[in-house]
């Protein structure tokens, strides 16, 4: 273990919160069977846990794997924080270094803050001007955490008003059984429906008496009352 892996480690400890630690346990479901089953936390704050990650910068990828392997969430969670930082530093090979390494451990991105916090970061903005053929093939993995990561990288794409991915991808992912993929979907799409609203009701007319009512729920989060107890109250 490198000098600066175990600094990192030690930093991160030494800033446990055992109260907090319960209380997170709880709250990302790592109970028996849950999808959270097993995951071990510390109990730091997002804000700490950014500023400490941003000291490790210079981390290299071989110890950035290790943490990925870790069971403790905040390891997990700080070593994406810190590769988000080097993908955003760095020249486009290295970015691409970044991207490949990111796919190849994309199943220790594994509960749905450590997708939100780095997908965006490090796949959206890869794949911005890209090819997104490796989007699709996620979004129809049998891998919970890389159907995700699949429609949360679009939220870089919104950002940028390029929305048709965010809504493929939804149609494909909108049979999805899972509660956390319909929040994703969700709330992607009320993210393009800001960029433009008319895309987004066209969707919704479209697809809303079949979408899964956490999907429709999220999607129309910031319509009037009116037209969400329209879309809520549609009947075939």
């Amino acid at each position: 273990m490198s000098i600066l892996l175990s600094s990192f480690i030690k930093e991160l400890k030494d800033n446990g919160n055992p109260a907090k630690a319960h209380i997170l346990a709880g709250f990302f479901k790592t109970g028996k069977g849950q999808y959270g089953e097993g995951d071990i936390f510390l109990g730091i704050n997002v804000p700490l846990q950014r500023q400490i990650a941003k000291e490790y910068t210079g981390m290299t990828m071989s110890d950035i794997a290790t943490l990925l392997k870790s069971k403790i969430h905040e390891h997990r969670a700080g070593s994406l924080f810190i590769l988000c930082y080097q993908f955003k530093k760095a020249d486009k090979k290295t970015k691409e270094k970044i991207f490949k390494f990111y796919l190849r451990n994309s199943k220790r991105v594994n509960n749905w803050d450590l997708v939100d916090l780095s997908a965006p970061n490090i796949v959206g903005e890869w794949l911005l001007e890209k090819n997104k053929d490796i989007l699709y093939s996620l979004a129809r993995s049998k891998d919970l955490w890389q159907r995700r990561i699949a429609i949360v990288s679009t939220l870089t794409f919104i950002r940028a008003k390029k929305l048709e991915d965010t809504f493929k991808l939804s149609e494909i992912l909108m049979d999805d059984k899972h509660d956390l993929i319909h929040k994703a979907v969700g709330w992607m799409l009320r993210e393009a429906g800001k960029r433009d609203e008319i895309v987004l009701r066209k969707f919704l007319n479209k697809h809303s008496l079949k979408m899964p009512r956490t999907m429709l729920r999220y999607s129309i989060e910031k319509f009037n009352q009116i037209d969400r107890k329209y879309y809520l109250c549609r009947k075939p």
